[in-house]
């Protein structure tokens, strides 16, 4: 897949390699309607879905929805993907609107170790790379390849901490109970092409590239796409406590370009097999690049999903769920040692053929756009448009 130009998209830079035999569901703002529309793109097109379900979340509670969505006849057209891409239809949002927009934490081994460095760092960049050095020996080996809650998994952990090594990022990490937390809010996620902002008090902070599955109420994977966790590497090191501080902020979560709907030709099984590579490209010249596998993951897509939905905890409206990053940036930037942090104007693309491409530009929380439009205004545009 070719890499986009800055502050321009194209549709053969954001859709799979092979969209053609896809079923993707997305969301746009329509200039046509003046309000937000579930879509589905069939042949450069976006179809309206409003006459199926007025919301994305109504929409994935269809039982069948994938065969109905390939028969559906009579959609009205509002537009070709390039038309919303440049502006001129409307513009592409986050492909969800009412589901719980939830992530799971510490699922990939390398992962886990950046999140021990940043707890003993306690914040501090300078001091991540002597800690990573001595670390990395010792607790990369021990967590690469581990199955999460396994026997093999309780006998490194009683080992590392008579090594005193255990963390509290290491039990869930490779103990019996994921970490799934709330990432964002319903209808506060922005969507591919828009800017993703990092708090103007962090110094330390990083992309995190994910796989992000669409959850129904009953518990059921519909399909994924592709998430940004924005993350304050600093403000969490500093305390586990300040997660919702270093994660939920103005713009600080991106999810897109489109849901992937499974079906013969994507399944869940080519889900774990799929390669996410991420590209960060800065305005100082700065570029770093790198690939992970879903296969590395500790819990499968559907432990993770019992443990965010079960008999304890429901999501009437269904739920979005990142699974965890495979990539923790290192390479320095703003002086040996330093590692890795977002500038202003980064553009950051999360990449994988099955699911496409999610580009962002970085700035300032406080510089990116305000978000105003949640469910009351989502509510009270459906009624003046005559949907409820």
């Amino acid at each position: 897949m070719d890499l986009v130009s800055k502050h321009s998209l194209s549709v053969a830079a954001i859709l799979p390699d092979d969209a053609a035999r896809a079923v993707l569901v997305g969301r746009v703002w329509s200039k046509a309607v003046d309000g937000p529309c579930p879509v589905l793109l069939r042949d450069g097109r976006l179809l309206d879905l409003t006459t199926i379900a007025t919301t994305v979340s109504f929409l994935f509670e269809h039982d069948r929805l994938v065969d109905r969505l390939k028969s559906a006849a009579d959609l009205a057209d509002l537009g070709s993907l390039d038309d919303f891409l440049s502006g001129k239809a409307g513009e592409l949002l986050a492909p969800i609107d009412l589901q719980s927009i939830k992530a799971a934490g510490v699922t990939f081994a390398d992962s886990m170790l950046e999140r021990v460095i940043e707890e003993q760092a306690k914040g501090d960049s300078s001091r991540a790379r002597e800690i990573r050095e001595r670390l990395a020996p010792v607790l990369g080996d021990s967590l690469r390849g581990l199955v999460a809650g396994s026997e093999q998994a309780a006998k490194v952990k009683a080992l590392l901490q008579e090594m005193n090594l255990w963390s509290q990022y290491l039990e869930v990490g490779i103990g019996p109970d994921a970490e799934i937390f709330t990432k964002s809010q319903p209808m506060s996620s922005v969507g591919c092409g828009d800017t993703v902002g990092i708090h103007p008090i962090s110094q330390w902070n990083n992309p995190e590239p994910e796989v992000v599955l669409a959850v129904r109420s009953d518990g059921t994977i519909l399909g994924a796409t592709l998430g940004n966790d924005v993350n304050l590497r600093d403000v969490e090191g500093r305390s586990a406590l300040l997660l919702g501080k270093a994660k939920d902020n103005n713009a600080s979560c991106s999810i897109g370009p489109f849901i992937r709907l499974f079906d013969e030709n994507f399944t869940i099984d080519d889900l774990r097999k799929v390669r996410v590579t991420l590209l960060v490209k800065g305005e100082d010249g700065f570029e770093m690049i790198g690939e992970s596998p879903m296969e590395a993951i500790s819990r499968s897509p559907e432990n993770l999903v019992s443990q965010l939905r079960n008999r304890n905890h429901q999501y009437p409206d269904g739920a979005v769920l990142f699974l965890g990053t495979m990539f923790a940036p290192v390479k320095d930037r703003r002086g040996v040692g330093q590692g890795f942090t977002h500038e202003v104007g980064d553009r950051v693309e999360i990449s994988t053929p099955k699911l496409g491409r999610l580009v962002n530009w970085v700035d300032r929380c406080d510089a990116c756009p305000e978000w105003t439009f949640g469910i009351g205004a989502l509510m009270r545009n459906l009624a003046k448009r005559g949907l409820l």
